[in-house]
């Protein structure tokens, strides 16, 4: 199956040690169970699912941070919907299609590009970066920050390794001659096993872990 990062919600504001807590509680699977004497008072403690549900309902979506229109808010969203519709080959009735996208995020259509990766995971929202990708890496940053990524990440961990892989992804440019993959959205049009593409490969990876860390996002690390 290969690695897929997935950004994260982020905490509400006042949820933030609450937010820590239940993830670590669920992702290590250690929920809480009442005592024998709690038991005996009928004291309930929340189950993995209400927990969940708590984790949920306290954070804001990633679709927002990267500022991705919504179907039935935003003109260029409702656009985008009918131009879908438009390409269909049954159409069903125009209402029933518009409701059932109707708050829908158009991602790629958000306005923080940093945040949408080119490497894309298929089958996944298109702001979920395809891990799999830094394998190509491996000969020049190592084994051990390509592994790195395998590790779920709250937030400031996410920003701390997209920082130190952006700084080896500079000085590598700076070294070739290619300082301008920096800025280009999309890969270079080289073969997979040369220089250029592995860099691109990191400045992407880069842009987008600092562009989740330092607006207070982590990613799950999902392989």
């Amino acid at each position: 199956m290969g690695l897929d990062m997935r950004p994260m919600g982020k905490p509400k504001q006042g949820f933030e040690k609450r937010f820590v807590e239940i993830f670590e509680m669920v992702s290590q699977d250690k929920i809480p169970q009442p005592t024998f004497f709690e038991k005996l008072k009928g004291k309930k403690l929340p189950t993995k699912d209400e927990l969940l549900h708590e984790w949920f309902s306290n954070q804001i979506q990633t679709y927002e941070t990267i500022k991705a229109p919504r179907v039935g808010r935003d003109k260029e969203a409702d656009d985008w919907i009918r131009k879908k519709y438009e390409e269909l080959e049954q159409k069903p009735p125009l209402d029933q299609f518009l409701k059932e996208y109707d708050g829908y995020y158009v991602i790629e259509l958000a306005k923080e590009q940093d945040g949408v990766p080119v490497y894309i995971a298929l089958g996944q929202d298109e702001n979920v970066f395809r891990g799999q990708f830094l394998q190509d890496c491996v000969d020049i940053i190592g084994e051990d920050l390509v592994n790195e990524a395998w590790n779920t990440k709250m937030a400031d961990e996410t920003l701390d390794y997209g920082n130190r892989l952006m700084d080896i992804a500079v000085k590598l440019a700076k070294e070739h001659n290619l300082e301008y993959l920096k800025t280009q959205r999309l890969p270079p049009d080289t073969a997979e096993d040369t220089i250029e593409s592995k860099l691109h490969i990191l400045f992407s990876l880069s842009k987008w872990l600092i562009f989740y860390g330092k607006n207070g996002h982590g990613y799950e690390a999902d392989f």
